[in-house]
């Protein structure tokens, strides 16, 4: 097709451009034609009709131009799909004076999905170069012994335009003795040579000016003009003659320096200095090919010069001259014609277009991460490319055309594995030796929210020491995400979960940025021993990932309990009397004391000890057990009042102990002591055997009664309460044998001190009831024996009253009363 283009300047005035677009189709290459220094913004042709898209589809797809070249000369209107010229367009300046035809290649790529559409463009020549000489003046000297018809070679004249618009032909000013011989030459050049119409006579005229005019064939023609001055010598009437007229010469690009190419010879029949005959390079030789190679100019020896390089020429052409050393010079021409070999000598080239530096990770697989193109200046199996990956690695090559491909991803993608790519592209020419090159691309990888967040452990047991600060810090719970920013900033906080209607936020606070765990209360060993909840990590993607982990508080008792003595008890106060007969035995139990600890089993451990003592040699003291016994029987020096004091020290560190004071009063006989309750027991100086047996068996029965009671009032009374109650005080009497004291307490025991308390107070006559109570120890209740005080022994009936505690597991509290009597035999 053929498109017109007008322009107006600002002048007004209408010049027209004719504007030949040639539109061809060649396999997948399509060509336009213009003719250069075009306008900036005239159309070359309509670029979406020609691919086959709409015109509102072009930005859709992201239509690219790419014109493999250092300056970007033309461009899409993506409002209107035509091609325009962005910059004027010198033919002469991007592509070879000599060449006739000049292509400008660019490629169009679309995206969705992407195409890659193959242009070229064709530069068409216009006359706007004027012939120019290289010398603007012409020293001839010519021998008057000249005959008519000699030819003197010119300097040419050069003319960047290429076609009808390059130098058409030479007009030389008027001479009655020269004329011009006009020829052509390689690439359609012309030639001029001087020529003799008639001898010369320099007695007549001895200098010839004349003006050398070369014209070229556009429209409107343009010419360049040289002077030529012709000095008329005396006679040397013979000129240097080469044996051929063209030599050819093959020569490998790369020879080096130095290296002989051809060696010249030329003779003359003259004698003498007309004889010796001076080589040199004619004007007709270019200056490039004169710094490509050196000549001899007394041998004719050529060598090269320069360094020759097959892809800038592939052809030289040397014209040398040969001229005598005569008063006349005579010279004689040849040609040489230097054809160039190719050797492996340049490396392939990558060039990378349409480039994405970061992808997100989780990219199909086939997503383009480049295109790529190859080529290499050298001709043959020197120009032949082969590409590929240098390691493997989730990307392949895909071939688009015979240097074109694509570089796609292959496989898929993870960013915790492998966060950057450096993909290295090598290509490899097939010449001998082959030469290489290579190009890296690095692509990172985006992150996307696919990793939870990950604990350490999947259980985690805190210990915590009871007695800590609000607001001390536990330990720290924090988990891992391998993802990126905002993927990865974690989110700490408990899973709410209540546990006797307190919820664990009450409890426990954690830190949302780090996981720092805190106690925000107080713990007590002997109420809390342990909690078990969850701690839930969430990120900050979208979506947002979590996972949660399971935490165990364990409550460490801490030695923060006193020792507290139950027996034995008296409501004064620390200080206990107790009476006893002076007629007893050696290793009588005197008394028992009793002590307990709240705290942990370690911290809870009792020992005994006398701190004072009246005499050491009459009482022992277990230091287990806290049992007194007399070591040996009373004498009638030992003294009637004897006072003890008893320490009882846990096994804490640091160690907690409470003391007792026991005063004992030994009497002969049994005698009344009144408590401060009004109860008064009786007292026996001597039992004898049959009493005993009698008191045992009755207190044994009584026991298996009372507990066959207890038993059947709880299975039938047993309700349970719908809220959880406080349990009420628990009434217990624990009473010292001797002075008959009723007091009442609550008291919370260990196996061993139930089992010594049970061993010490069965003794005594008294009864002892063991209710368990839930991770705490055991309710004790020990009720005493209560007799009528009679001076001959009678038998009496006493009324107990028992209260009994049960506690269920879950915090409910039962309550029971049983009242009964029995009959004690003394």
């Amino acid at each position: 097709m053929v498109a017109f283009c007008t322009a107006k300047d600002e002048r007004n005035r209408a010049v027209f451009f004719v504007i030949f677009a040639i539109w061809s189709s060649v396999g997948a290459v399509t060509r336009y034609s213009i003719p250069e220094e075009m306008k900036e913004g005239s159309v070359v042709a309509n670029l979406a009709d020609d691919i086959g898209l709409s015109v509102g589809s072009l930005t859709e797809r992201k239509v690219k131009l790419d014109i493999l070249h250092s300056k970007k000369y033309l461009d899409v209107n993506k409002d209107t799909g035509e091609l325009y010229i962005l910059e004027k367009i010198d033919r002469e300046y991007i592509c070879n004076i000599k060449t006739a035809s000049c292509l400008l290649k660019m490629d169009v790529i679309i995206e969705n999905p992407v195409r890659i559409f193959n242009f070229e463009l064709e530069i068409l020549d216009i006359n706007d170069n004027a012939p120019q000489f290289r010398r603007e003046t012409l020293h001839l000297d010519i021998s008057e012994s000249t005959a008519a018809g000699e030819r003197f070679s010119l300097t040419n004249a050069v003319d960047p335009d290429v076609g009808s618009n390059s130098i058409k032909t030479y007009y030389l000013s008027e001479s009655e003795n020269f004329n011009l011989d006009i020829q052509s030459g390689t690439y359609g050049s012309k030639y001029a040579n001087l020529v003799l119409k008639k001898a010369l006579d320099r007695e007549e005229q001895a200098v010839h000016n004349l003006i050398l005019t070369a014209v070229d064939g556009g429209v409107p023609a343009r010419s360049g003009t040289a002077s030529i001055i012709v000095r008329v010598q005396d006679v040397n009437d013979n000129a240097p003659q080469f044996d051929r007229q063209i030599y050819y010469v093959n020569i490998s690009e790369n020879s080096p320096i130095g290296t002989p190419v051809i060696n010249l010879n030329a003779t003359d029949l003259d004698e003498g200095s007309n004889a010796d005959i001076i080589y040199s390079f004619t004007l007709y030789t270019s200056e490039k090919t004169q710094d490509l190679f050196s000549l001899n100019s007394k041998t004719g020896e050529v060598k090269v010069k320069g360094i020759i390089d097959f892809e800038e020429i592939k052809t030289l052409e040397m014209h040398i001259q040969a001229h005598d050393n005569g008063y006349n010079q005579l010279s004689g021409q040849c040609t040489v014609m230097v054809f160039v070999n190719d050797v492996n000598d340049n490396h392939p080239v990558i060039s990378i277009t349409s480039l994405k530096t970061t992808v997100k990770e989780d990219v199909p697989v086939g997503t383009i991460i480049a295109l790529i193109r190859i080529s290499d200046r050298d001709s043959g199996d020197n120009g032949k490319i082969d590409i590929g990956i240098n390691e493997k690695l989730p990307f392949a090559l895909n071939k688009s055309s015979e240097n074109d491909f694509t570089l796609v991803v292959s496989e898929i993608l993870d960013r915790e594995k492998v966060s950057e790519y450096d993909i290295t592209l090598i290509v490899t020419d097939r010449g001998t030796p082959p030469l290489s090159d290579n190009e890296t691309i690095t692509l990172e990888l985006l992150d996307i929210n696919d990793n939870v967040p990950l604990f350490p452990k999947s259980f985690y047991t805190i210990p915590v020491m009871e007695n800590n600060a609000p607001g001390s810090l536990l330990s720290s719970v924090a988990a891992v995400d391998p993802d990126l920013h905002e993927n990865q900033y974690l989110v700490y906080f408990i899973i709410e979960k209540e546990i006797a209607n307190t919820s664990m936020s009450m409890l426990f606070s954690i830190n949302p940025e780090n996981g720092d765990l805190y106690a925000l209360k107080t713990f007590d060993y002997e109420r809390e021993k342990e909690f078990l909840f969850h701690i839930e990590a969430r990120d900050s993607g979208v979506p947002p990932l979590s996972s949660n982990v399971t935490v165990h508080i364990i409550i460490v008792d801490q030695n923060d309990n006193t020792p507290v003595i139950v027996s034995p008890w008296s409501a004064l106060g620390s200080v206990v009397e107790e009476v006893i007969p002076r007629s007893i035995d050696k290793g009588h139990l005197v008394s028992k004391v009793i002590a307990i600890d709240g705290d942990s089993v370690h911290n809870s451990r009792i020992t005994y000890q006398f701190l004072q003592l009246t005499d050491a040699t009459l009482f022992s003291l277990d230091q287990y057990n806290g049992e007194i016994r007399t070591m040996r029987m009373f004498s009638y020096r030992d003294a009637r009042h004897q006072r003890m004091v008893v320490l009882a020290k846990d096994n804490g560190d640091p160690a907690l102990s409470a003391t007792v004071t026991i005063k004992l009063s030994t009497v002969e006989q049994a005698v009344k002591v009144y408590s401060d309750t009004m109860e008064v027991p009786l007292e026996y100086d001597i039992f004898s055997d049959l009493n005993l047996y009698l008191v045992i068996s009755l207190g044994a029965v009584s026991f298996l009664l009372l507990m066959t009671i207890l038993v059947t009032i709880v299975l039938k009374c047993q309700k349970p309460k719908p809220t959880k109650a406080a349990p009420p005080a628990c009434r217990n009497s624990i009473i010292s044998q001797r002075n008959s004291t009723i007091a009442d307490s609550t008291l919370i025991s260990s196996d061993a001190y139930w089992y010594s308390l049970f061993l010490a107070e069965t003794r005594k006559g008294k009864v002892v009831v063991r209710q368990p109570v839930p991770k705490a120890g055991y309710l004790i209740s020990s009720i005493p024996r209560s007799t009528g005080l009679t001076e001959t022994s009678e038998s009496a009936a006493s009324t107990l009253q028992v209260n009994l505690y049960i506690f269920s597991f879950m915090g409910v509290e039962k309550s029971y009363c049983v009242s009964f009597e029995y009959l004690c035999f003394c």
